[in-house]
């Protein structure tokens, strides 16, 4: 990595970066306590049709006739949709720190991340993320996943960036080595303060 380069584009996760994740094992561990439901039977029903739904192929009613209404139930599809909407919570000291770097450097702001199409725009929405976001490149949009490279030499070409130019904020550690890979600085985040300081290598200070 040519931490020497002039960085011009922030790649940036959702899940675990600027919010807590969508729809992750304590959601859905929390839905199954909440709503009675057969922990073995929906967690092998959700892996075997969740990426489908990521990568934009089902609707999230379609997704959940598979992993929860294939049989008759006692609540409502909206009172679980709410519910599986009103998981999401924001890291406000990320949110904040991306728009101010924006602000400062006027960077490119680009989302790369795996979310399906419902929670990723209920998400934005809500959390106002396009407010400093210039584009998405979401596995619901493009049909590529993480840990899939294409999606991010999409989203160099959207950018029209040279991977040098990037930082890439994610909270996976093996989603962070195939960026890398791929020339993109990528830095793995695990809090704020860390984030920071590593950001600082890359001449990107608040």
């Amino acid at each position: 990595m040519d931490k020497h380069a002039h960085i011009t584009t922030l790649f940036l996760d959702i899940g675990g970066v600027l919010l807590t994740n969508g729809w992750d094992r304590a959601a859905r561990k929390l839905a199954m306590q909440t709503y009675g439901l057969d922990a073995i039977e929906m967690e092998e029903r959700h892996h075997l049709t969740f990426d489908t739904y990521e990568e934009g192929k089902l609707t999230l009613d379609e997704y959940l006739n598979r992993v929860v209404f294939y049989e008759d139930r006692s609540f409502t599809r909206k009172q679980f949709r709410d519910f599986m909407f009103a998981q999401s919570s924001p890291y406000p000291e990320m949110l904040e720190m991306v728009a101010a770097l924006k602000a400062k450097y006027k960077l490119k702001i680009a989302i790369v991340n795996n979310e399906g199409r419902e929670l990723n725009e209920h998400r934005i929405q809500h959390f106002n993320i396009s407010s400093f976001v210039d584009f998405y490149i979401s596995s619901c949009f493009v049909h590529f996943r993480k840990p899939d490279a294409d999606i991010y030499k999409i989203a160099l070409d959207i950018a029209q960036v040279k991977p040098a130019e990037v930082v890439y904020l994610e909270d996976r550690s093996m989603f962070v080595d195939v960026a890398n890979g791929l020339g993109i600085n990528g830095i793995c985040h695990t809090d704020y303060a860390s984030t920071l300081k590593k950001l600082e290598d890359f001449g990107l200070t608040l």
